[in-house]
């Protein structure tokens, strides 16, 4: 039995199996060592490309992270079919595992494909005002998978980012130059050109109210003032002012008190809302 096992026969073709392996693992580090110098290659190209786009650079190492490892995995089935084992087995192992992954986590997987996307096409970037999801505040930071905001009573928000990212957002810090629209109602019988010669006054005394269109922007107006409605409480002025954007608060609470205050001197009616009550013996 053993003189039958150990035939020349034998022998033979465990030389020529053993000569192939030799072989085959020659080539298989061959091709590791090229592999390894291509996938560091890739990475420093992808690294330099990111750089130029101006990507956020907390987002390079998670993408040369996914680049490294795809590229690792497809490195590692080169070399286990050059030594001749069967492939197909561990693809479908793979694309399995990650099916499972993804399901598992569908919602992070969300969150983190929206973090990419903000970081690269930057539809806000950090120390931006920003309105989404229900909240305004201050972007502090962005991260891969979250938002955070700081709200004007210095409130911290945490928003994923994968509802920010599909979302509806406004972005206040994106324009330079900001109008403020207030709505000032006033009881029947007053002047109206009075009132306006007043509030266009005051509008005129303010020196971070812009008087006119500026060289750096084709929206900017003179401010304006006009009626815009006969309602049930009185008549409503709307003043429309143009600032910087910086300014846009400032200018919004000093129209408000200085038309008020200056309005009630020259013995004008701001209407509320009354209820007449009889009373029928």
């Amino acid at each position: 039995m053993l003189d039958k096992f150990f035939s020349p026969e034998t022998y033979s073709m465990l030389g020529t199996w053993a000569l192939g392996f030799c072989k085959n693992l020659i080539v298989a580090i061959v091709v590791y060592i090229v592999g390894k110098y291509i996938i560091k290659w890739i990475c420093k190209l992808c690294t330099k490309l990111l750089k130029k786009s101006n990507v956020d650079p907390s987002l390079f190492s998670f993408l040369n992270s996914i680049v490294s490892v795809v590229l690792w995995l497809l490195l590692a089935i080169v070399i286990i079919s050059i030594l001749g084992i069967e492939t197909s087995s561990f693809i479908a192992l793979f694309a399995s595992a990650g099916v499972a992954i993804g399901m598992a986590l569908s919602g992070t997987l969300q969150n983190f494909a929206g973090g990419v996307m903000i970081l690269l096409f930057k539809p806000f970037k950090v120390g931006d005002y920003i309105e989404a999801q229900g909240y305004q505040g201050t972007v502090k930071e962005i991260q891969i998978f979250n938002t955070i905001i700081r709200t004007n009573d210095a409130q911290t928000i945490i928003i994923p980012n994968g509802g920010l990212s599909t979302g509806n957002m406004k972005n206040y810090s994106t324009e330079k130059y900001r109008r403020v629209d207030l709505d000032f109602h006033f009881a029947y019988g007053g002047d109206l050109d009075e009132v306006k010669k007043a509030i266009r006054e005051i509008q005129a005394d303010c020196p971070l109210i812009l008087q006119g269109p500026v060289d750096d922007s084709d929206v900017v107006a003179e401010p304006w003032t006009g009626l815009t409605e006969l309602a049930e409480k009185g008549v409503v002025v709307n003043t429309r002012t143009w600032c910087k954007g910086t300014d846009y608060w400032t200018v919004y609470f000093y129209m408000n008190e200085t038309v008020y205050q200056k309005l009630k001197e020259r013995g004008y009616m701001f209407p509320c809302k009354k209820m007449d009550v009889n009373l029928i013996k």
